[in-house]
């Protein structure tokens, strides 16, 4: 008979409900807060709704009703200074956020709304009917809701893809010695999702000041979270991690409010994250102004029961219980806020002059200006204006010494972290084995012991991290992803996330971070190990993209990309260049290659060749052998914002010819892009098709054999260019 041994976990779980002391004990300034706050967002979402039916709205309108009371009562004990992110379904705790910002004495529900007020529930309105006085100018709609200045960090369409910024968020406050905290809110759905339960991890290890708090309203569209898990206590899933947790009745405002304030004690006195589960309902469908039960996954009698629980019932329940309101009192707040509302909403629309008698129409005037459609992408180069620019050939020999690409690497990397006390490196094992499984970060960490972070294995995690110390500010994240494939991985916050930030909320707001990412071809790891991912991050809206061939060039494009206000992914070939020895700076490191600089690496009037990384010597010995006089051009940088369009030009005129060579696979080959806008650009100027040198369709193998087939090689050039 074997021994058992009850285990116990680490971190505390409770249930918490209030008493009726509770509410006796709370200040009555502190409830005609919560009155005024949940009876504005119900109204708020009630004319929301009503714009919805009319089909004014275009695309989803996600209501909270029902929900409100996990809103207010987590987001009423925050500070100014504390963050709050949220999900798809978050017009509540945006509004709650906001709300608390420009009232921050509190509300009193029997005065009329102040300006202040009215412009936060004008510019919401505004924002979800897509308009240009909303707080993203129409871009962000019912999912995207952002004010950073009110700590509103932003609302997020992907199922769990908003909670790993909030690690960012907590992240800056924690190592900017602070007492303030990150709140980010999800439902059901998202909880099971792999981003999250990173997030909670590594938050969890790095006693990260961030709350995880779960809406659970029961449904993620349709499916019951009892479908959905097999154990629907959510708060549950923090005792894994070791964080505390508290289990709630979402519908007893106060009931939250105390466990906030709970969970505020352990997250301000640097004892890490914690979890909050509330129970609550959203009396609407997934999206629309229809109850579920009209599409057949919701009884009636259910919705009635949780209706019978109404936040807002309860709460007046016991004001009149005090004796701090009458019946009368109540009722007037409550038509005197959903008045305000209905004139809020009513300046939005206008008669449709050719619709139906009483046929509305948003008034054409509050549109955005179609030219703003693409402005925002990245930021300007306006931080370059006053940094040296200097290309390899100004350096004389003298100035020069031969170094290893991959010291190159961690040498320019310690100087910016010297200059500059903002910059955090992290990845896995970029802490130990002497600069990471290859070098790139070596001496960093005995240097800048608290900035180097090894992380665990967490691509979604770690990367959404970065996103979030990019947009709040404080610190310049480096992230590092051990190899280009684990893109996929992290894919929703590099391209979700990072990538569209900037522009889906307004184009104010900057996302400096650096992606570094190896590449592995030729290094024997194989399929899963050795893309090559500039194809795929081109075609990604918001990123920019260098690629140096060497230790000069590095140097170079790294000062550039790090004084940008945008993310930047450099990508580092590990087989065909860490290795490589060449000239590099013996004192000046601080010079730029800024965007829209390639450079010719050889001249020649046949063919242009544009290529970047390990391809760029390869290409030089292929026109050497060829007998081709070709022009090579290193592109340097990959995106389209950054080409140096009129490098390329100048060499089209003078060739009419362009070979495209790249080392990948064709699947993911930059060159397809690229190949389609050259012939859009350059269509009268080419004499023959743009001829395109890559990898095979396959992905590199094992076996030294097959990788080397796989990949392009100087041979392949060669027939290439002379076949052109």
């Amino acid at each position: 008979m074997p021994k058992t041994t009850e285990l116990k976990p680490l971190a505390p779980w409770v249930e918490l409900s209030s008493t009726q002391a509770d509410w006796d004990a709370l200040d009555p300034a502190v409830l005609d807060t919560m009155l005024a706050q949940l009876h504005l967002i119900r109204a708020f979402e009630e004319e929301v709704l009503v714009l919805a039916g009319q089909k004014l709205i275009n695309g989803p309108a996600h209501s909270s009703i029902g929900q409100e009371g996990g809103a207010v009562g987590s987001v009423l004990p925050l500070g100014a200074g504390d963050q709050v992110n949220g999900s798809h379904r978050g017009h509540h705790q945006f509004l709650a956020k906001a709300l608390g910002f420009v009232a921050p004495d509190g509300l009193n529900p029997r005065e009329p709304l102040s300006d202040k007020v009215r412009e936060v529930l004008h510019r919401s309105m505004s924002e979800i009917a897509g308009l240009s006085d909303g707080y993203c100018r129409g871009r962000g709609g019912s999912m995207h809701l952002q004010w950073i200045e009110a700590g509103g960090m932003g609302t997020n369409a992907i199922v769990g893809g908003a909670v790993p910024f909030a690690a960012g968020f907590a992240f800056a406050d924690k190592h900017a010695d602070t007492t303030n905290v990150s709140v980010t809110y999800f439902g059901d759905g998202a909880v099971n999702i792999g981003s999250v339960l990173e997030t909670m991890n590594l938050a969890a290890a790095w006693k990260l000041p961030v709350c995880f708090f779960i809406e659970n309203n029961q449904y993620a569209v349709s499916t019951t979270v009892q479908e959905a898990t097999g154990d629907d206590r959510l708060s549950a899933r923090g005792l894994g991690f070791g964080i505390p947790s508290w289990k709630v009745d979402g519908m007893d405002t106060v009931a939250v409010y105390l466990a906030m304030q709970q969970a505020l004690e352990v997250m301000r006195h640097g004892n890490g994250p914690t979890v909050i589960e509330v129970d609550t309902y959203r009396y609407f469908h997934q999206n629309g102004p229809f109850p579920g039960s009209a599409f057949g996954y919701r009884s009636k009698d259910e919705e009635q029961s949780w209706r019978d629980r109404d936040p807002i019932a309860k709460l007046e329940g016991h004001l009149l219980r005090r004796g701090l309101y009458t019946e009368a009192e109540l009722t007037g707040v409550r038509k005197s806020i959903k008045a305000a509302l209905g004139e809020i909403g009513a300046q939005l629309v206008e008669q449709d002059p050719n619709g139906k008698p009483g046929q509305q129409r948003i008034r054409p005037e509050l549109w955005p200006d179609p030219a703003f459609l693409d402005v925002g992408i990245r930021g300007d180069l306006s931080s370059l204006k006053e940094l040296t620019v200097r290309e390899n050939d100004s350096f004389a020999a003298d100035e020069l010494e031969d170094r290893k690409f991959v010291d190159v690497i961690a040498e320019v990397m310690q100087i910016r972290m010297d200059e500059n006390q903002r910059v955090v490196v992290m990845g896995e094992d970029v802490h130990r084995l002497n600069g990471g499984s290859r070098g790139a970060t070596k001496g960093l960490r005995e240097k800048f012991d608290d900035r180097v972070l090894g992380t665990p294995i967490s691509e979604a995690a770690f990367t959404g991290l970065g996103g979030g110390l990019a947009l709040d500010g404080r610190f310049y994240p480096v992230v590092e992803l051990m190899y280009a494939d684990f893109i996929w991985v992290a894919a929703d916050q590099i391209f979700n996330q990072i990538g569209k930030a900037r522009h889906m909320f307004g184009g104010d707001h900057d996302m400096p971070l650096l992606m570094r990412i190896k590449i592995g071809t030729g290094t024997g790891y194989g399929s899963q190990h050795s893309m090559d991912p500039a194809g795929i991050m081109a075609t990604s809206v918001g990123w920019r993209i260098i690629a140096p061939s060497s230790p000069m060039d590095y140097v170079g494009l790294i000062n550039a990309a790090m004084h940008l206000k945008d993310p930047v992914v450099v990508l580092e070939h590990d087989a065909d260049l860490y290795k490589i020895t060449g000239p590099a700076p013996k004192k000046d490191w601080n010079y730029i290659l800024p965007p829209g600089q390639a450079a010719v690496r050889r001249e020649g009037k046949d063919v242009t060749v544009l290529t970047y990384l390990s391809m760029v010597t390869k290409s030089l010995q292929a026109a050497e052998k060829s007998g081709v006089d070709a022009e090579v051009i290193d592109l340097r940088w990959l995106d389209r914002a950054s080409l140096d369009w009129d490098a390329i030009e100048r060499s089209i005129k003078k060739t009419n010819k362009v070979l495209i060579v790249e080392q990948g696979s064709l699947g993911t080959s930059y060159g397809g892009w690229l190949a389609d806008e050259l012939q859009n650009r350059f269509f009268d100027w080419l004499d023959a098709p743009v001829g395109r040198v890559t990898g095979s369709e396959s992905s590199p193998s094992i076996s030294k054999v097959l990788e080397a087939a796989a990949l392009a090689g100087v041979d392949d050039i060669v027939d290439a260019l002379k076949n052109i």
